[in-house]
């Protein structure tokens, strides 16, 4: 007896790209016509932009962590875990699950969206001594780490333990440094109080970064006006620099100076993750080069995009130009490629993604902020109000609207909480012990992998 399969949709990864393409077939994929399955680690979706108010506990973790789980209407499929490879030849992707169990997920259609991992370089110790700024658990991580270097300090006798705990270094002057350090300075500066036996004086904030200007996609006024709200906070700000060696009681910059600190966060970009390079394709400065529909050439029935794949940005109409990595492309691409899968799985004709960027929001904590939308600078109260409705109007669900909402208005009543929760209690975990990047296979090893499973007994 003949047995009709439906037509297999595999989707990798839960951000803004994988969720919103996954919602979108849902939709408007009837029950009978394909069968949707989605592998991530988590079964939430993170709403990074919001990670470094979770550092600097204004927002609590479950605010921003959006339930994949929530909706009655789910009927998509979850792997738990991570893809480590995909063999576009037999359409197999190999999923690395949480138990550490690795399974061959076969496919007719695969959408890449597995996101980015932290930009790292050989500078030694970077990667043992510096956390990083990218998940959930490294924001509530750090937030203790912070407070506890508040309380070590207070508690310690030698005043020059007392000086290296107080000082905090930043690496990264784009978004996610310049509002991490913005944050976490204002946590320090409000909990400094409740330590009458600390100076104030001694806490002393570094973001530094090796461009010559900060966020330089604000344009060189509200740049400039960043750097003077920091400068007011007492962030000492320095460009053209970077880290030249990182020890545990000492980070040494690249213009020499030696900061006695145990606090080292490293947030100085992003690459398309790993899980790229095992696919043997053409890539553009790491991220998969695909076409204006987000198709991969040469190969039917694969899709990427959002921080992994160089979609052309069309609405810039210059020759070579690819979409920033930015949520709100990686939202507009999710639904484009979904109704792309569906148009092909339909024998339809499939439609180019394009979208003007409708500008960029920096919340810099409390009634600080500079915003660019649809080109129009603003700063202070007016900007830090589109920034806080812009990120409250991109949240999914209510009920993260609700929690984030709440959480800014006791924050604003109330003020912060300096609680530690107990995750210093454990070892320490840096950079190299989230991201897993030495997880992915090879190509080869992919291969080998499928191939072997192929002829192994069944």
């Amino acid at each position: 007896m003949n047995t009709v399969t439906r037509p297999r949709i595999l989707v990798v990864g839960a951000g803004f790209a994988g969720v919103e393409c996954v919602r979108r077939l849902e939709r408007k994929l009837a029950p009978d016509e394909a069968d949707v399955t989605l592998v991530t680690p988590s079964s939430y979706q993170l709403y990074l932009p919001l990670l470094p108010q979770v550092a600097s506990g204004v927002l609590t973790p479950q605010s921003i962590a959006l339930s994949l789980r929530r909706s009655k209407k789910y009927r998509t499929r979850i792997i738990p875990g991570g893809a480590i490879g995909v063999d576009l030849r037999s359409k197999v992707c190999v999923v690395r699950t949480i138990t550490d169990k690795i399974v061959n997920e076969p496919y007719d259609y695969i959408v890449l969206a597995p996101g980015s991992v932290t930009r790292t370089f050989d500078i030694p110790g970077l990667t043992d001594h510096a956390f990083g700024m990218k998940t959930l658990a490294e924001a509530a991580y750090i937030r203790d780490h912070v407070i506890s270097q508040l309380d070590l300090a207070d508690a310690s006798d030698d005043p020059a333990e007392r000086a290296a705990r107080l000082q905090f270094v930043v690496v990264g002057g784009g978004y996610a440094g310049t509002e991490t350090a913005a944050c976490l300075q204002r946590l320090t500066h409000a909990a400094v109080q409740r330590y009458p036996r600390l100076d104030p004086g001694l806490i002393r904030w570094h973001l530094i970064d090796i461009a010559p200007k900060l966020m330089p996609e604000l344009g060189d006024k509200l740049g400039r006006s960043a750097q003077e709200i920091l400068g007011r906070r007492g962030i000492e700000v320095s460009l053209g620099v970077s880290i030249d060696k990182a020890g545990a009681e000492e980070v040494t910059f690249t213009d020499g100076r030696v900061v006695p600190t145990h606090t080292l966060i490293w947030t100085a970009g992003v690459v398309a993750s790993p899980l790229i390079a095992t696919l043997g394709a053409e890539t553009v400065k790491g991220r998969l080069a695909v076409t204006e529909q987000m198709c991969l050439p040469g190969h039917d029935g694969v899709f990427a995009l959002g921080d992994s794949a160089a979609v052309p940005d069309l609405a810039k109409g210059d020759e070579g130009a690819v979409c920033p990595p930015t949520a709100q492309h990686a939202m507009r691409q999710g639904k484009v490629v979904a109704d792309n899968v569906i148009a092909t799985l339909r024998g339809q004709p499939m439609r180019p993604y394009e979208h003007k960027d409708l500008g960029l929001v920096v919340d810099l904590g409390g009634k600080d902020a500079v915003s660019k939308p649809l080109g129009v600078e603003l700063r202070g109260v007016p900007a830090q109000a589109v920034a806080r409705g812009y990120h409250w109007s991109a949240l999914r669900t209510n009920v993260a609207k609700t929690r984030v909402m709440t959480n800014w208005m006791l924050n604003a009543v109330a003020g912060d909480d300096f609680v530690r929760t107990g995750f210093q209690a454990r070892k320490p975990a840096r950079l190299k012990d989230f991201e897993f990047t030495d997880s992915y296979l090879t190509p080869e090893q992919v291969r080998a992998r499928v191939e072997g499973a192929a002829v192994g007994p069944s």
